[in-house]
């Protein structure tokens, strides 16, 4: 049984805080325990859980992006954003701010901008599939809540009626289904309750396995993959090449090109077997970058492209092809699988292959969005065709 109201309160107050009594009571009579930082052990005669988890692959750890609020966001990302969080009311609602942090310097502060706003803010967290997690954070405020969805099982969140003006830690533990690899990660507030606070979030257990790097994908279908970096030139005359040679290309936007022209790249990627995936949000270097904030860079391209397209990203493309075994963990922790560099580029009137001799089957051609990219994909055309190679969707044959 869900323990989170099924319905929004009416605009008027006294019907709203009425329905906030009924939810608070039904919370109580079926979820208190979930808010508890430590609940004790159950009962002998407690019913067993349904089909126990894995056992966990590798060390716990916390899987969370920016739990406590302390890294600045990346060049290039939305003016106001919280790195790492995707808040419903945006700037108008969340802010970090730096007084009275449960620890660091910095802290979530939420304020609902209007009567019909919960101040909801939320993550997207990779997990493995039948394992057990343990989500927790310290929250300040009335009726703030925390929890998960997305696990394959019902999750009952956890809650505090009040934490007295200070702080309190709310934990809630699932054990993921079967088919469950990424869970979205929750915490909010109540209607006409005022502000509440977030710091210090955790969601412990194992970690994805890394990320695997290629340079091709292994394929014995005379195939090669044209691939399209960065979105900064959007040309009339390399639209009309896609088009007319109906080209399937996965495009690496930045998401701030993507979003100043999003029009632009779902005609680009109309061909079926064209994708979009990501390339980060500010095009940095990561390998000069801690875990992270490789993993902010990810993530927040993959939720920016997410909602502009519709459609997750599951490749990464590193700026500069620099890369290290953070960014292979970092990307997997986004929920990415292949961190792709290249094998040949024909960019910028280049025709370089790097390898001896044609192109071969599997192998990932590197362009950008430039105005030399019309001629660059017909020079790219030419050198399939040599080889006696088609362009394929590149999504297809990742696995």
């Amino acid at each position: 049984m869900s323990t989170r109201p099924s319905a929004r309160p009416s605009a008027r107050l006294s019907a709203r805080l009425s329905a906030l009594a009924a939810s608070v009571a039904l919370l109580t009579a079926f979820a208190a325990p979930a808010a508890s930082a430590t609940p004790g052990p159950a009962p002998a005669d407690a019913p067993s859980a349904p089909s126990g988890p894995n056992t966990p692959s590798g060390p716990t750890v916390n899987l969370a992006t920016n739990p406590g609020f302390e890294l600045p966001a990346p060049d290039l990302s939305a003016w106001g954003a919280v790195p790492g969080w995707n808040c419903t009311g945006g700037p108008a609602e969340a802010a970090v701010t730096t007084t009275t942090a449960h620890s660091g310097a910095s802290a979530l502060t939420v304020t609902p901008a209007t009567a019909d706003s919960t101040g909801e803010c939320a993550q997207t967290v990779a997990v493995q599939p039948n394992t057990a997690y343990t989500a927790s954070a310290w929250v300040r405020g009335a009726f703030v809540y925390l929890g998960a969805t997305g696990t394959g099982r019902d999750v009952a969140p956890a809650w505090t009626e009040t934490t007295g003006g200070g702080w309190q830690q709310l934990t809630t533990r699932f054990t993921t289904g079967p088919n469950a690899h990424s869970v979205r990660l929750y915490v909010h507030g109540w209607y006409q309750q005022g502000p509440f606070s977030v710091d210090d979030v955790r969601v412990d257990g194992p970690a994805p396995a890394p990320a695997v790097a290629a340079g091709s994908v292994p394929t014995s279908d005379k195939v090669v993959f044209f691939t399209i970096d960065d979105g900064w030139q959007r040309t009339p005359e390399a639209e009309k090449v896609i088009a007319d040679h109906r080209l399937p290309i996965t495009a690496f936007p930045l998401p701030m090109p993507a979003g100043t022209d999003p029009d632009f790249f779902r005609r680009v990627t109309a061909v079926p077997g064209s994708s979009i995936q990501d390339h980060s949000v500010s095009h940095s270097d990561l390998s000069k970058l801690p875990l992270e904030q490789q993993q902010i860079e990810i993530c927040d391209a993959r939720d920016a492209l997410t909602r502009q397209f519709g459609t997750t990203p599951v490749a990464f493309r590193p700026p500069y092809f620099a890369w290290n075994a953070d960014t292979l963990q970092a990307a997997a922790n986004c929920g990415i699988r292949t961190v792709l560099t290249a094998d040949a580029d024909f960019s910028w009137g280049a025709s370089n292959i790097w390898h001896p001799g044609l192109l071969q089957p599997g192998d990932v051609v590197l362009m950008h969005w430039t105005d030399t990219l019309a001629a660059d994909l017909q020079r790219a055309l030419a050198a399939a065709d040599a080889a006696g190679l088609k362009p394929a969707g590149l999504v297809d044959y990742l696995r």
